[in-house]
């Protein structure tokens, strides 16, 4: 089989494990209180399963990267919002609605056409020690700044997250050609167990930016995490791995077309599942009110004391 359709289809099926665990990630947050340390989190079943699903879509991504560019493998990870938008329905009982199928078709029309123009061959450069930690010391301090308390904490964990993601895929590639290419020298060095210390550090660091992004809900932060995690490894592989896009202008001209579409298609998915008002309903228009407004009793439940009505005299008396 061609390389580079072998690691299109890694990457689709890394996708559809990706997409699992996010649908998995994101209902275990819903049921976790916000004030649950990770230690509690770490002692349930339903985030082990999430990590074990996340950790076969890092294997299938891992054999992809070692097939193809970052420039051609970190896009098709944007599958991963499409799959999940049909498990996620499905896990919450509800349809997919017409915005969400818009939404899915163009996030693929997008990247078919990113497709076309990021080709190429097999990747044979790699991360001097240098520049790995540069882009270790550059990736934590964009973290640092994105997890600082403030509005919509969810998008800025979510960006954090995808951005931690892609430069762990970066890194990672460069620990496989590494491997496979290492022409009779050591296999092991201080380079090559430097960038396993920053791949480790950086997955999960982005498994636990990605749980805290879910709380408020699944569309929009994974939405943003499909979104930071291509940019930044495409970023690293233009600017130091010596990755170029396919083609000439018009390439040019049909790659910026396609991150738009892809774009478009993302924000209708996110918008989409942001108007879910509850994981099993989709509102299609405004909520009614309840008329009659509900009682809360706090404590021990008590029959209510209604006062009598007391009759009174046309002086305004009451009688005894």
């Amino acid at each position: 089989m061609n390389a580079t359709l072998l690691a299109v289809a890694l990457s689709l099926v890394s996708a559809g494990a990706y997409a699992a665990a996010a649908v998995a990630q994101s209902r275990l947050a819903g049921r976790t209180d916000p004030g649950t340390g990770v230690l509690r989190m770490l002692g349930r079943g339903a985030w082990w399963s999430a990590v074990g699903l996340n950790a076969v879509g890092a294997l299938l991504h891992v054999a992809a990267l070692n097939y193809g560019p970052l420039t051609l493998v970190q896009p098709l990870g944007a599958l991963t919002l499409v799959v999940a938008v049909p498990l996620g329905a499905r896990a919450a009982g509800r349809r997919v609605g017409r915005i969400e199928w818009r939404g899915t078709a163009l996030t693929l029309l997008g990247l078919g056409a990113l497709l076309l123009t990021a080709g190429g061959s097999a990747p044979h450069e790699t991360l001097t020690l240098p520049e790995a930690l540069g882009v270790g010391a550059a990736t934590m301090a964009v973290v640092a700044g994105l997890s600082r308390p403030g509005a919509r904490p969810g998008l800025r964990h979510a960006a954090a997250s995808g951005i931690t993601s892609g430069v762990a895929s970066a890194l990672t590639q460069t620990l496989t050609v590494a491997v496979t290419d290492h022409s009779g020298g050591p296999l092991f060095s201080w380079r090559l167990l430097t960038v396993a210390l920053l791949v480790s550090a950086f997955a999960m660091g982005g498994l636990l930016l990605s749980q805290t992004a879910y709380r408020g809900g699944l569309g929009a932060p994974l939405a943003v995490v499909t979104l930071a995690n291509p940019v930044a490894a495409a970023a690293i592989g233009l600017a130091l791995l010596g990755e170029r896009l396919q083609g000439g202008p018009v390439s040019l001209v049909l790659a910026l077309l396609g991150t738009a579409a892809a774009a478009r298609g993302v924000i209708l998915l996110s918008r989409a599942q942001a108007r879910n008002a509850d994981p099993g309903e989709v509102v299609e228009g405004p909520v009614p009110l309840d008329p009659v407004p509900s009682r809360v009793v706090i404590g021990s439940p008590r029959p209510a004391v209604v006062p009598k009505p007391v009759a009174v005299r046309a002086g305004g008396a009451p009688y005894p």
